[in-house]
């Protein structure tokens, strides 16, 4: 059975845009130094993999908005600018995080301070491989706005979407920031943890990627409330099992570490429901382990045991089965073009039933 990811083969389409802009970006730096290319070799390591969900959502919105999929060369630009925009903010997600890896790789700025290291070079490679992650970031930020603004768009479909990219990577720093602030204050609020979601992961993950192919397309405002409808609440479930994939996750398949999150101290839903039940004693468990950077198996089983142990887990499975319904009613009673709305369906399931 196809993949809906691979329908209309949208991956190796969105992948053949990736690669083409790589080609020319490697020129362009290495004009300017061969010193750049390591620059270029991480962007593309890093991908050279990934479920391409943005893309995805963004190309169906676009679709289902009215576009003819003899016509999506154009749709298929802008769905690829969103990976250079995931890039950077996975780039700088790790940094913020201390995370080590990424797909399977070192992360980024791991990737620098090596390369620091093995050339003996002056200085911190801790620091060199941070600065050199900042700016990779923002190489993939411009990069993807380049493509958006290339893609082929007539100028007033272009000034729609545009429109709606600024208000998508406006909310994304936001959610980035409510994040780091979260866990400054050491999170344990339910509330505040489900705006973190909204805000760094649902809305852009999917609402707004849709919101780029209806407005690409010049979708009404039914066709973007609808998006809305069925994108808010998917958007929320995807990250949720985010958040439990990074905490009983396989690292054969998540490619980090068992338990990475707990290590990060990430103040998600699942951990905010288990401080919110748990006993005096399993409070200071996690508190004593909870964003402990050297976190060992040990200590990774605990807190597992009490987000079993206060029915966090559970809490959260049932809520992503909660948004995923009500994403799916939305999305049932729209009048969004039929072809497309069976493929958003199939979407909804790979979003939220992964293992990775």
């Amino acid at each position: 059975m196809t993949s809906p990811l691979d329908i209309e083969d949208l991956r190796p389409r969105v992948q053949s845009i990736i690669d083409e802009t790589l080609v020319h970006q490697r020129t362009l730096l290495a004009s300017i130094s061969p010193d750049l290319a390591p620059m270029v070799d991480a962007i593309e390591s890093l991908l050279a993999g990934g479920k391409r969900l943005r893309p995805a959502f963004c190309y169906w919105g676009w679709r289902g908005a009215g576009g003819a999929a003899g016509d999506g060369a154009s749709a298929i630009k802008a769905a690829a600018a969103l990976e250079f925009l995931q890039a950077c903010a996975l780039i700088h997600d790790d940094v913020m995080d201390g995370s080590d890896t990424r797909r399977g790789m070192p992360a980024a700025h791991r990737r620098f301070a090596g390369l620091h290291r093995e050339a003996s070079w002056l200085g911190s490679p801790e620091n060199f491989g941070i600065g050199a992650a900042i700016l990779l970031g923002d190489l993939c930020l411009s990069w993807a706005d380049e493509l958006l603004m290339t893609a082929g768009f007539e100028p007033e479909s272009a000034a729609r979407g545009k429109a709606i990219y600024d208000e998508m990577r406006t909310e994304l720093m936001a959610g980035q920031y409510l994040d780091l602030l979260e866990q400054a204050r050491g999170g344990g609020s339910v509330v505040r943890a489900l705006k973190v979601v909204r805000y760094k992961s649902a809305k852009y993950t999917i609402e707004r990627p849709l919101h780029l192919g209806g407005a690409l397309a010049g979708g009404n405002d039914e066709v973007m409330a609808a998006y809305s409808g069925y994108g808010l609440p998917l958007g929320e479930a995807f990250q949720l099992r985010d958040d439990i994939l990074g905490v009983f996750g396989d690292p054969a398949e998540t490619g980090k570490p068992a338990g990475d999150d707990l290590r990060e101290g990430k103040r998600t839903l699942l951990v905010a429901v288990a401080v919110e039940r748990s006993s005096p004693k399993e409070s200071e468990v996690i508190r004593t382990y909870l964003g402990d950077p050297g976190l060992d198996d040990e200590g990774v089983a605990a807190l597992r045991t009490i987000i079993n142990n206060t029915g966090a887990l559970r809490h959260t499975e049932s809520m992503i089965e909660r948004l995923l319904n009500e994403s799916l009613t939305a999305l049932h009673s729209s009048t969004i073009n039929p072809f497309a709305c069976e493929v958003l369906e199939g979407l909804a399931y790979a979003a939220t039933r992964r293992t990775v």
